[in-house]
């Protein structure tokens, strides 16, 4: 038995759903059927074994053993939210997330739990979901730091990072999963702290499934980029791309008005567009949505 099976049947043996990605971190591919259905397909009640992403995640040993038998050169994944019970606050070094995640230590935000260091040495800290939705987003006015909760999903140790090659890894030991703070809870609920043009506004598109409101989440998100200092646009609008790509994921905006809303943010916060375009392509692919 391989150790990437191993642990995958230890994850799922504590009830944490499993599936694999490329190696890529991108969703592997739906098959030739399932794009042939396209919109009329319901993902929760497809069989195939890698299709759909986290939809595909189950914790059945022999379809786990048979999914990563399908992929063996992919990234083992877990479906965050409420479907395993974990909320991670997903620490990017790139964007300056340990400086972000100091300042939450100093604020009381981050209580100690389980954590992974990730193969480009960020971190992945696990906290047990406390129940009421709490969506995947970057998290309001923190950069670097993304929450990957329902509607996300995160790269599982032993897998081993696309571009270093070098392995994800528990750092801590079995401690147990902590209960969210208060706090921290409320920061990654945290209102848009700035309203968004009339403009932008207009191609939300109501609805969207399981995202409560998603009118307030696209918001929200926006507002990250306009209130972003100065010198700080370009990376909040990659930001901002990635956090309303889960949502097109999800189904709660059209892929179509998604672009338009991020392209109208980009342009008023005096973005080129080569600069959106970047910003929107790597965001969308790094949630592995078509951008």
């Amino acid at each position: 038995m391989s150790d990437l099976l191993a642990a995958a049947l230890d994850y799922a043996a504590r009830g944490w759903p499993v599936f694999m990605l490329a190696r890529s971190k991108r969703p592997v591919a739906n098959c030739r059927p399932c794009v042939t259905v396209g919109t009329g397909h319901d993902p929760h009640a497809c069989p195939c074994l890698t299709c759909h992403g986290f939809y595909a995640a189950t914790t059945h040993p022999d379809r786990v053993a048979a999914i990563i038998d399908a992929v063996p050169r992919g990234q083992l994944a877990l479906r965050t939210g409420a479907a395993s019970g974990t909320v991670v606050v997903d620490v990017d070094p790139r964007h300056g997330g340990h400086h972000s995640m100091a300042a939450l230590i100093t604020e009381g935000l981050l209580p100690r739990t389980r954590y992974a260091v990730t193969g480009s040495n960020g971190l992945h800290l696990y906290y047990r979901h406390p129940g009421t939705s709490v969506i995947s987003r970057p998290m309001p006015g923190r950069y670097g730091i993304d929450i990957k909760a329902d509607g996300g999903y995160v790269v599982l140790p032993p897998s081993r990072h696309q571009r270093t090659g070098r392995p994800y890894r528990w750092a801590d030991g079995e401690h147990d999963l902590t209960e969210m703070a208060p706090a921290l809870l409320d920061a990654c609920q945290a209102a848009p702290t700035r309203t968004v043009s009339d403009t932008t506004r207009s191609t939300r598109t109501p609805g969207g499934g399981a995202i409560s409101s998603p009118d307030a989440l696209l918001a929200s998100i926006l507002a990250t980029v306009a209130a972003a200092p100065k010198g700080r646009h370009r990376v909040t609008l990659y930001g901002a791309a990635r956090g309303v790509a889960r949502m097109v994921a999800a189904g709660a905006i059209s892929h179509a008005d998604a672009i338009a809303a991020l392209t109208d943010t980009g342009r008023a916060a005096q973005q080129t567009e080569r600069e959106i375009r970047g910003a929107i392509t790597g965001g969308f692919r790094d949630e592995g949505v078509a951008p």
